[in-house]
């Protein structure tokens, strides 16, 4: 893949997200975002030859060798897309909350072990094993530590794009039997949970292709439509503002049930 794709879903000349520019200073780190979008999902990237290789893994990754993750391969992002963590506005390619859940760095494994161990490759090693559909490589993250496999299968579904992967922990000392993902809630970047990202204002944020739309927007008007927006959502903050406490007086007999927080890292 390369950035072609990423830069035809987005409109640059109406957001702030990252232009697809490729990174000439090679790099080896690795990003995991939790993504609430229509379902809540993991971006798994890899940095390799100046972009993120990407998967979405609907369940995320696991540190248990017993879990085979289903990761399906997607786009190419630009490397300046690693610390994003922020709202998409609703009716945008990908509308929800990004949160950044791990990061680090990664190495690509040789394919050849040596003394039945795996050694660290070179990266004409990992574009190889991508080729053929068999990444080993090895994570050192805040969350995510040990070493894994990408493994291309053979899809089974009608209308298959051929994308499917399997994300798969290796047996090593950093395995963890019956690993439960949902005990971490919380950004290694903010300490904010994904319902604190969702309700502050002060995350970025950005506007990309709307769904199903297809023409061409020009920038003056998208300029005078963003300005307007931003006026009504100013309008509407004032408005909520003026009328909470009259909202909180005539609700003093509500009870209030408090989420329990998950554990941070």
């Amino acid at each position: 893949m390369s950035l072609d794709e990423y830069k035809r879903k987005r409109r640059f000349e109406a957001t702030p997200e990252p232009p697809p520019k490729l990174e000439k200073k090679a790099g080896h780190r690795f990003v995991v975002q939790m993504h609430r979008a229509s379902r809540l999902h993991y971006d798994f990237r890899l940095e390799l030859d100046g972009v993120l290789k990407s998967w979405a893994v609907p369940k995320g990754p696991s540190l248990d060798p017993a879990d085979k993750r289903l990761a399906m391969q997607v786009e190419d992002h630009p490397v300046s897309y690693f610390d994003f963590e922020g709202n998409i506005p609703a009716d945008n390619y990908g509308a929800g909350s990004v949160m950044v859940w791990d990061l680090g760095t990664w190495q690509p494994l040789s394919p050849v072990p040596v003394d039945g161990k795996y050694v660290p490759g070179t990266d004409a090693e990992a574009n190889a094993m991508l080729s053929k559909g068999d990444l080993k490589f090895r994570l050192k993250g805040k969350r995510l530590n040990g070493d894994f496999a990408l493994v291309h299968i053979r899809a089974r579904r009608a209308g298959s794009k051929g994308n499917e992967w399997l994300l798969i922990k290796k047996h090593d000392e950093h395995e963890e039997e019956d690993y439960d993902i949902d005990q971490y809630d919380s950004s290694v970047l903010t300490k904010r949970s994904m319902d604190e990202i969702a309700g502050d204002e002060a995350s970025a944020e950005w506007r990309s292709r709307p769904s199903g739309s297809q023409g061409k927007l020009k920038a003056a008007w998208l300029a005078d439509a963003v300005a307007k927006l931003d006026q009504q959502k100013a309008a509407k903050k004032t408005t909520t503002k003026k009328a909470q406490p009259q909202r909180a007086q005539s609700s003093t007999e509500e009870k209030k049930t408090k989420k329990p927080r998950l554990k941070s890292a």
